[in-house]
């Protein structure tokens, strides 16, 4: 109510310039634009970049995102040229355009180019960074380095506030992450949970959606099934995966020894996960997922023997666990390189499926989850609203101030 007022005194509604990279950053985006035009009532309009999602919510994106979207180093020689137009572009018709804020979302390789160039031909302009770049895990200094170019920074993990405080980074505040929004959905009732109980128990295989992942730890895990069989005795394994893989997963897991149930879609995997005792995944936010859905995990991590010596050298974290992370403590069990052999896996995962002291203190820990994401209160995109909403608004101020100036300089 305040917000539609506020538009209404000014003459004018707020103008909102937004640029995603990608597709989890234009979901992101039209949430954020949904729930700005909410709290100003319609008094806000939006210009940018952005996909699908965006685009169904009113905005005519520059370009389409999928030019500025790179999947690998390979794709960067082959796009370069168009990346570079399409920044040029953006960063023009953002100081054309002059608007209140210029929220920048996700995409760092393109977005935070943008927003140092914006900032040194129209430094009046707010910029937001929509998803901090991880700076608490590697290249450190890129915190302080973005005080230069960023005056606020909408966080999506609790603890990176007090990363950005301690690099010396800009203002940080934690929005929620959009994931606890369907933390209801992976949830167990209590029929879930009586099968949850129930033999056999129900293990989640997942072994990543990146063709990479699954190369490294498919194999692997159907082993492990294999181990966790023999030892403990009969489980029910399933693997959620998504459309344009299921064809590769079916074949690849037929020669299991217990094949899994594979299913499909985001409606299969929540159920599949209210009713899991235990999981074996790849390290990456489905550990937050299975956390929130209250499910003991053994995660799992491969990769090359170059990217392994790298990540030694500029990983700055004790652990490269999300759950864990976000909950201060390394309570999933994290097996890496070579400690990801079928032996291990198996040794790890079996104590989870029985009431055990592993168990009970992965849902100890669990249990702390709501408080510390603020699960259940309110929306992560309504809290990154009002943020950019307020620092709009003082762009806006700041703008009305100056037309006086302008005027007389003109009639001087």
């Amino acid at each position: 109510m305040t917000g539609a007022r506020d538009e209404a005194q000014t003459g004018r509604a707020l103008k909102i310039f937004v640029v995603a990279g990608e597709e989890s950053g234009d979901r992101l985006g039209a949430a954020l634009m949904r729930a700005i035009r909410d709290r100003t009532r319609g008094g806000v309009t939006f210009a940018g970049v952005g996909g699908h999602a965006m685009q169904a919510g009113g905005l005519q994106s520059l370009f389409p995102i999928e030019d500025i979207a790179i999947i690998g180093f390979a794709a960067v020689p082959q796009k370069l040229s168009v990346i570079l137009r399409h920044l040029r572009e953006t960063v023009a018709a953002v100081i054309a355009a002059r608007p209140d804020a210029l929220v920048i979302i996700d995409s760092p390789d393109f977005t935070h180019r943008v927003a140092r160039r914006v900032r040194a031909a129209a430094p009046a302009i707010p910029i937001i960074d929509y998803v901090s770049p991880t700076v608490w895990a590697w290249r450190p200094g890129r915190a302080r380095s973005m005080r230069g170019y960023v005056d606020h920074v909408l966080a999506l993990l609790p603890f990176e506030p007090e990363a950005h405080a301690r690099l010396g980074g800009p203002a940080c505040t934690y929005v929620g992450h959009p994931m606890i929004e369907s933390a209801a959905a992976l949830r167990p009732n209590s029929e879930e949970m009586r099968r949850r109980e129930q033999a056999p128990p129900v293990v989640l295989v997942l072994p990543g959606s990146r063709r990479t992942e699954i190369d490294r730890l498919l194999v692997v895990f159907g082993q492990a099934m294999s181990g966790v069989v023999q030892q403990f005795g009969e489980v029910e394994p399933v693997l959620p995966t998504v459309p344009h893989l299921r064809a590769q997963i079916e074949a690849r897991t037929a020669a299991w020894a217990l094949r899994p149930r594979i299913v499909v879609g985001a409606q299969e995997k929540s159920a599949a996960f209210r009713v899991a005792r235990a999981a074996l995944a790849a390290s990456g936010t489905v550990t937050l997922e299975l956390a929130m859905a209250g499910v003991p995990t053994v995660v799992a991590y491969k990769t090359s023997l170059i990217e392994e010596a790298v990540a030694r050298l500029m990983i700055k974290v004790p652990t490269i666990v999300l759950a864990n992370l976000v909950l201060g403590e390394n309570v999933m069990p994290e097996l890496v390189q070579r400690q990801a052999n079928p032996e291990q896996l198996a040794a790890t995962l079996i104590p989870l499926l029985s009431d055990t002291a592993e168990r009970r203190n992965q849902l100890h820990a669990f249990d702390r989850l709501d408080a510390v994401m603020g699960i259940g209160q309110v929306a992560p995109s309504e809290n990154a609203a009002e943020i950019v909403i307020d620092l709009a608004r003082r762009g806006r101020d700041t703008a009305v101030a100056e037309l006086p100036l302008l005027k007389a300089d003109r009639a001087g």
